[in-house]
């Protein structure tokens, strides 16, 4: 088996014993007879699969009683209208804070909703490379919820903090850095992200919404988009994601049966230092994000030479280190090194920075 590292933003490398035991499954899952891919999802067994599924994570994450956990399909790109169409109606107005492309584009679907939306702070003028400091204080105090991307993959930022808001709902996308680290699920009215990064393969959307925030959906949104009614109905409304979902159960399974989210965030920041620990031990490559607002899950860089650039991703992708090229709207290389990616696989890629540094000297 010809296994490479694999450090791809998404969809992203998944645990090889996650891949493994789902292998042993694909034919038959347990005494069914049958794959989970070709399971009823009214059936008894995958009702339990989604069960057990909802279970770890509630247990994973500490989320509390009052919050609805639902998985869905359309990825976290619906949930840019989703939440608006769900929230809104409150008070009739929403801020946002835009941090990256993916806080952009969310922000914008909300204006192409024609509602009364507000960027209240952006770093778009240095690039994106830090996040916006968000205070009480800048808020309308008559907004429906405050929106953030909490870890931005393109740019390689993660809040530093979690915004203090009161009374007013923070919304967050954590589809880059959900289940790398503890986090008070009670600070937030929402939570969502997309599966392909730490959870399981694309498919699936999560979406975590505290019980209160259910009964301000617009009276003709599609009943798709409708939280209230896929909580009403465990997720189950129509055909979930169900192969998605068992996966997400087996990579919930693998990180309670390593000790849980603390432990992954120690083995996350043991990475994330070993990269930039080199990053800023050298002048050949330059990490353009602000230390403060560094993100633990991608990591950007750059030689300062898109030549350089080009061919240290290449030269890489042949030596087994796949997806480094950075995004198309930023450039140079980006690591996204997920749960899934071991202490060894950022061994390799630093010692493949130096070796390409050694041989590439610049003019």
């Amino acid at each position: 088996m010809n296994r490479v590292y694999n450090f791809s933003a998404g969809p992203s490398m998944l645990p090889l014993s996650v891949l493994e035991k789902a292998a042993s499954e694909l034919v038959c899952y347990g005494e069914s007879g049958m794959s989970v891919m070709e399971m009823s999802h009214r059936s008894p067994d995958y009702e339990a699969i989604i069960a057990d599924a909802e279970a770890m994570l509630r247990k994973l994450m500490e989320i509390p009683d009052n919050y609805k956990v639902l998985f869905l399909q359309g990825g976290a790109s619906t949930q840019f209208a989703a939440v608006p169409l769900n929230l809104i109606k409150r008070t009739g107005k929403a801020d946002y804070v835009v941090s990256g492309q993916f806080s952009g584009k969310a922000f914008k679907e909300a204006q192409k909703l024609g509602y009364d939306v507000k960027c209240i702070a952006t770093s778009k003028e240095d690039n994106f490379t830090y996040v916006p400091v968000v205070t009480k204080d800048m808020i309308r105090p008559d907004a429906a919820y405050l929106h953030i991307c909490f870890n931005n993959t393109i740019y390689g930022t993660k809040y530093p903090y979690i915004p203090e808001t009161g009374e007013i709902p923070l919304v967050a996308d954590l589809s880059s850095c959900i289940i790398s680290e503890p986090i008070d699920v009670s600070k937030f009215g929402v939570i969502y992200a997309g599966a392909q990064k730490n959870m399981a393969p694309a498919g699936m959307t999560l979406v975590i919404v505290r019980e209160d925030l259910l009964d301000y959906a617009e009276e003709k949104m599609p009943t798709m988009l409708e939280w209230k009614t896929m909580a009403e109905n465990g997720s189950m409304y129509n055909t979930p994601p169900c192969y998605t979902i068992y996966m997400a159960k087996l990579v919930y399974e693998w990180i309670l049966e390593l000790g849980g989210l603390k432990v992954m965030q120690q083995m996350n920041q043991k990475k994330a230092a070993l990269l930039y620990d080199y990053l800023d031990s050298q002048d050949y490559y330059k990490a353009p994000v602000q230390k403060e607002s560094r993100s633990m899950m991608n990591v950007t860089f750059v030689t300062g030479d898109a030549d350089l650039d080009k061919k240290f991703a290449s030269e890489a992708s042949k030596a087994g280190l796949k997806n480094l090229k950075g995004h198309r709207s930023v450039g140079g290389m980006r690591a996204s090194i997920y749960n899934a990616m071991p202490y060894e696989g950022v061994e390799a890629l630093v010692a493949f920075m130096k070796e390409f540094a050694k041989n590439n000297p610049k003019n």
